[in-house]
């Protein structure tokens, strides 16, 4: 009985924490946060003192940061912003820690205005950003500061790195690869790069994360061994070695990846040098702990999550897995064991991934196989590289040799991504499968380690929980559902009917018509089949009518009696007349509307007490049937 309530007195006391540190964390629930004290403001305008916290990766039009509030007019506030900042290729960009003040208003982060896309306004939600600015490059004006926090003293460092290394001529690729292998900024990696590791499962290689950490972790054990020999010698080198190790997380911008590895290792080292035995489960629980602790919103980053989960796979499927055949030769062994540890984790891992990514890189086994066992002597000749060039006694040819590497890495990578035939693309995955997924992978685990009654119950209970999920999303699919689609400048009809989607559009050609629009959709609701056609004057759904109406203005129908109009393409009309010849219940504009027509619109359907939607401002607007 005693068991019973310490189980239930440290599960409410774990959530009763976790509740308080998150309120505690979210600035907004304090006072001095700026939405208090500016958004209820008459004043649109306000003059604003803000510091550089984040430099973002750019999107096609602006340049992105991440911004600390300090001053609204004369009141100090607290709070954080995304920051938006016309490009400008005369203008460099800004320096973490850098103080400017400008003049402008606040703008509410903007919600996905088509079913199934990714969420960027919740997504910045959990890191506590609540609005944006947008801003040109002439409104700022820059205040000298001698203030320096952490995050700016480790940009500096690594803008002090990144100018070392500029003399050897690495290639711009190449470059990008050392900022992500080393000092754990992405932002400037291109597309192709990107998307070409991605393909080939071989992301993980670009965080920083525990393979990373641990060379370290060895590295500096058998530098520092000497001072074991001191007096409490084993205390001053695990201080070292955990100081050293922050110090390259804070260099690394401290994400979930490298964080989860630091804190996790930190523990390691600790044990390590008081000699006591290590748990690994208690390791990572007491990392997690740690983490969750000081970073709460962690726990929905899809990096943390994919980390963690790595880790826990690994721990507990690689045992299982490498005693299925121990090879005598040693090279050929190591090759087993990476195999083995790279199935190990992809099993932890294609759950959430397919969750959130929507596809499988089927040559993942070939670029671990590749790469990792090769991993280690790059990343200690990276780190040998990056020191030589900060003291300047960095031989070219070194230089040149690591660049090669590089290289030929990126191309393995490259080649391996080209493979299309192995990269399973857009497979619909939703919360149930990703539950049910886990619930199957328990249980053949557990049916591998014990092979009893109760783990081949389990196993078909679980495989029965997984069948039920498949038969339930299959009924929840929307069997018939007209969607007006958000799509600046064009219209983009969807008309979903038994598993299929016929789509109509007004694109100059056929190839923009798979645009990553209708992919969210017909992935998010698990539809197969796709139809093209030409948008029709109008649509009859059962026993609902919509009235298409364009630039000609024709919409003489005597036939019908719409319920619902959508205009496009702008046309020249008398809105009022068109509700008294038709008296529609329901107005639609779409992307295509000029948006002074739009607001021309929008007040005569208030005027007239009529609802009227607006696609770039509600979203798409959709009709079951």
């Amino acid at each position: 009985m005693k068991t019973i309530w310490f189980g239930v007195l440290s599960f409410l006391t774990m959530i009763s924490i976790g509740v308080l540190t998150t309120n505690i964390h979210n600035e907004k629930n304090f006072s001095n946060h700026y939405s208090y004290h500016t958004l209820d403001s008459k004043d649109s305008l306000k003059l604003i003192s803000l510091r550089i916290r984040e430099v973002l990766k750019p999107s096609d039009y602006y340049n992105k940061y991440v911004i600390d509030i300090l001053k609204i007019n004369d009141t100090e506030v607290k709070g954080k912003l995304l920051l938006n900042i016309e490009k400008d290729t005369l203008k460099p960009t800004l320096k973490v820690d850098e103080i400017y003040i400008t003049k402008t208003d606040f703008k509410n982060l903007i919600h996905p205005l088509n079913p199934n896309q990714f969420d960027y306004k919740k997504y910045l939600e959990k890191k506590y950003i609540y609005h944006q600015l947008f801003i040109k490059n002439q409104s700022l004006l820059k205040v000298s500061s001698n203030v320096h926090t952490l995050l700016g003293l480790a940009n500096n460092i690594r803008e002090y790195i990144n100018i070392k290394l500029q003399p050897y001529y690495f290639e711009p690729n190449e470059l990008a690869i050392i900022n992500a292998l080393f000092l754990g900024q992405r932002q400037d990696i291109s597309e192709e790069v990107y998307s070409n590791y991605t393909n080939a499962g071989a992301i993980h290689i670009l965080a920083v994360s525990g393979l990373h950490v641990g060379i370290i972790l060895l590295i500096l054990n058998f530098i520092l061994k000497p001072i074991e020999r001191l007096k409490r010698g084993y205390l001053l080198k695990t201080i070292l070695l955990i100081s050293i190790l922050w110090s390259f997380a804070i260099i690394a911008g401290l994400s979930a990846s490298v964080t989860r590895a630091v804190t996790m290792f930190s523990i390691v080292a600790i044990a390590m040098n008081l000699k006591r035995p290590t748990n690994i489960f208690n390791t990572l629980a007491i990392s997690m702990f740690i983490i969750l602790l000081l970073k709460p919103l962690f726990v929905f980053d899809v990096g943390f999550q994919l980390s963690y989960l790595a880790v826990f796979a690994i721990v507990i499927m690689d045992p299982l897995l490498y005693n299925i055949w121990k090879p005598k030769n040693w090279l050929l062994d190591k090759y087993w064991h990476t195999l083995t540890i790279t199935i190990a984790a992809q099993i932890g891992i294609i759950p959430v991934s397919l969750y959130y990514f929507h596809q499988f890189p089927g040559l993942f086994f070939i670029s671990n196989l590749v790469i990792v066992p090769l991993l280690g002597i790059i990343l200690g000749f990276g780190i040998l590289v990056l020191l030589l060039a900060v003291l300047n006694i960095l031989p070219q040819f070194v230089a040149s040799g690591f660049g090669y590497v590089i290289s030929c890495m990126n191309n393995v990578v490259a080649w391996i991504s080209n493979q299309e035939t192995f990269l399973f693309r857009d497979i619909p995955f939703g919360i149930l499968y990703l539950i049910a997924s886990y619930i199957l992978i328990t249980s053949v685990v557990r049916l591998f380690i014990k092979k009893n009654y109760k783990a081949v119950r389990f196993f078909l209970i679980s495989v029965l929980i997984f069948q039920v999920s498949v038969i339930y999303t299959k009924y929840q699919t929307p069997k018939n559902q007209f969607i007006i689609f958000h799509k600046s400048r064009h219209s983009l009809i969807g008309n979903v009917t038994k598993n299929k989607i016929t789509v109509a559009h007004n694109f100059d050609s056929i190839t923009q018509l798979q645009n990553k629009i209708i992919k969210d959709y017909t992935v998010g609701n698990h539809i197969s089949h796709i139809e093209n056609t030409t948008i029709k004057e109008a649509y009859l759904l059962n026993n609902k009518k919509v009235l298409l109406v364009d630039s000609l203005g024709i919409y003489n129908v005597k036939s019908i009696k719409p319920d619902y109009i959508l205009l496009r393409q702008s046309p020249k009309i008398n809105l009022s007349r068109l509700i008294d010849s038709i008296k529609p219940k329901y107005i639609i504009a779409d992307g295509s509307n000029y948006k002074s027509y739009i607001e021309n619109w929008e007040r005569i359907c208030v005027k007239r007490k009529l609802p009227f939607h607006q696609t770039s401002k509600k979203g798409a607007f959709i009709i079951n049937y």
